[in-house]
């Protein structure tokens, strides 16, 4: 089990790490949001929800709390990535930044909260 929960929080990890480099990226640019940061958000979205399984299956203590934030922030993102690839590049420039932000939010809150 422990190997699978390695796995997950790994594509986890490189998914959000996705999500903020591709806005990052784009910051100066006059497109706002790269091809594929819908299908990062949704993979961070899914694998977070199959994290928090392993770890409710291994009987582990599991802070609801900050999992139901994440959640929420985590859907948001995914939600806005939608929509902004389904607008190209007619996408209002806020979307990227709140794609953005809201991502390294979800970052935080999972370093930070203990």
């Amino acid at each position: 089990m422990e190997t699978l929960r390695l796995v997950l929080l790994a594509i986890h990890l490189l998914s959000w790490a996705f999500v903020v480099g591709a806005w990052a990226s784009r910051l100066r640019t006059p497109v706002p949001i790269a091809k594929g940061v819908w299908h990062a958000a949704a993979t961070a979205l899914v694998t977070g929800l199959l994290l928090v399984g392993v770890r409710e299956m291994d009987d582990l203590d599991v802070n609801h709390v900050k999992i139901g934030i994440k959640l929420v922030v985590a859907i948001v993102v995914t939600v806005l990535a939608f929509a902004a690839t389904r607008k190209g590049d007619r996408a209002p420039v806020w979307m990227a930044h709140a794609i953005g932000g809201l991502a390294v939010l979800n970052v935080l809150i999972a370093v930070l909260w203990q």
